[in-house]
């Protein structure tokens, strides 16, 4: 028999799920909508005026009022500006859909003409320390794949200056040093089958013996000597002592 208390609640969470997901829905449309504000201004189009000249501005111009309530822009002398938080958020968005546009391109290969559609997703999605942790393994990238800029994090200011990229061509070691293997980059599938019977695989660890006059790396219980195009094309995670 269910009791009054668990019958209310059945009835209610149906029209919370609803709520909720409109509420996701009001802001990822906002999101949208201080993105488009955002690369406007990129473009040097930061008047209502350069708004009317483009069906984009134009679905700016009929929010203004919405987003001004929301204290994320405010209009000085007919130029449409950011508040601090709008600001702050149009450039969180900004920062996560073009690091995972350099991610998709980068890392999975996917073609500039498919990366639109995921990274308008993972920008509404990813935490900050997932952002950031997104960026250090990239290298701190400074532009999108379309060269546009991305707005660099804390990690970008804390750590460019003082530590390495985490992931970084096995060339870039200096003999002595080891390496985890985190992905290769080549879409060659004879030079993979080459690497693979090698024993050069993702997760693999090589220590580099020597740069010149050729490669030399050790894997396993082997010595491989190897071109620079071909070790400029593995990429590492340097391990250090403390792992």
């Amino acid at each position: 028999m269910i009791d009054k208390d668990e019958r209310d609640q059945s009835l209610e969470s149906p029209l919370c799920d609803i709520c909720k997901h409109h509420a996701v829905e009001i802001d990822t449309e906002i999101d949208e909508l201080l993105e488009t504000i955002w690369v406007l201004r990129e473009k040097g189009k930061v008047t209502e005026n350069h708004y009317r000249e483009s069906g984009a501005g134009n679905v700016i111009l009929d929010n203004l009022d919405r987003l001004k309530k929301m204290n994320l822009i405010y209009l000085k002398e007919g130029h449409v500006t950011f508040t601090d938080g709008g600001e702050k958020h149009a450039r969180d968005l900004i920062r996560r859909h073009r690091l995972t546009e350099r991610m998709l391109t980068d890392l999975f290969d996917i073609p500039r003409g498919r990366i639109e559609a995921p990274s308008c997703q993972f920008e509404h999605i990813l935490s900050e320390e997932v952002t950031d942790s997104i960026c250090s393994f990239l290298g701190h990238p400074s532009t999108c794949p379309h060269g546009r800029p991305i707005p660099p994090g804390e990690c970008c200011k804390k750590l460019t200056k003082t530590i390495t990229p985490l992931v970084i061509p096995l060339v870039d070691l200096m003999p002595g040093e080891k390496g985890r293997i985190v992905f290769i980059a080549t879409k060659d599938r004879r030079r993979l089958r080459r690497l693979s019977s090698l024993g050069i695989n993702p997760e693999g660890i090589v220590t580099v013996n020597q740069k010149l006059p050729t490669v030399v790396i050790h894997v396993d219980e082997t010595e491989i000597a190897m071109d620079h195009a071909l070790v400029s094309e593995i990429y590492v995670k340097r391990i250090t002592d403390n792992g």
